[in-house]
C-alpha cells in the first residue's frame, strides 16, 4: 500500500529556511516519479519541484528556481524539499505525490493530474 507522509512545515519569518521531509512506503522513491506541489488558498495546487527521471533530473518552478532544492535518500526511503529565501508567496499547504515515471513523463512531470498518490499536506506559513 502506498503511502507518503510529509512534516516539516512551521511558521517561518521571511528570508527563513525550511526542509520539508515525505516519508514513503509501498514503493521505492528512486524508482518512481517523485514531486513537490503546493496550494495556497483561493489558489489550484501548482508542482514547484519534481523528479523528472530516474536518472535524478529534477524540474523546478521558475518562482523557486535558485531557493528550493529536491532530493530523496533512498536508504531513508524518503524525498526532501530544502525551502530556502522564503517568501511570503510560499506560504501554502505542500504535498509530496508520487506515480510511475512512464505515467509522469507520459501526462506532464510537475502537472498534479500526473500524480496517482498523495500525501496529507504540511502548512507552511511565511509571514513576520
Amino acid at each position: 500500500q502506498v503511502r507518503l507522509v510529509e512534516s516539516g512545515g512551521e511558521l517561518v519569518q521571511p528570508g527563513g529556511s525550511l526542509r520539508l521531509s515525505c516519508a514513503a512506503s509501498g514503493f521505492t522513491v528512486a524508482h518512481y516519479a517523485i514531486g513537490w506541489f503546493r496550494q495556497a488558498p483561493g489558489k489550484e495546487r501548482e508542482g514547484v519541484s519534481c523528479f523528472s527521471s530516474r536518472d535524478g533530473s529534477t524540474y523546478y518552478l521558475d518562482s523557486v528556481k535558485g531557493r528550493f532544492t529536491i532530493s530523496r535518500d533512498n536508504v531513508k526511503n524518503t524525498a526532501y524539499l530544502q525551502i530556502n529565501d522564503l517568501k511570503p508567496e510560499d506560504t501554502a499547504v505542500y504535498y509530496c505525490a508520487t506515480a510511475d515515471f512512464l505515467t509522469a513523463q507520459t501526462k506532464g512531470i510537475c502537472r498534479p493530474g500526473a500524480y496517482d498518490y498523495w500525501g496529507q499536506g504540511t502548512q507552511v506559513t511565511v509571514s513576520s
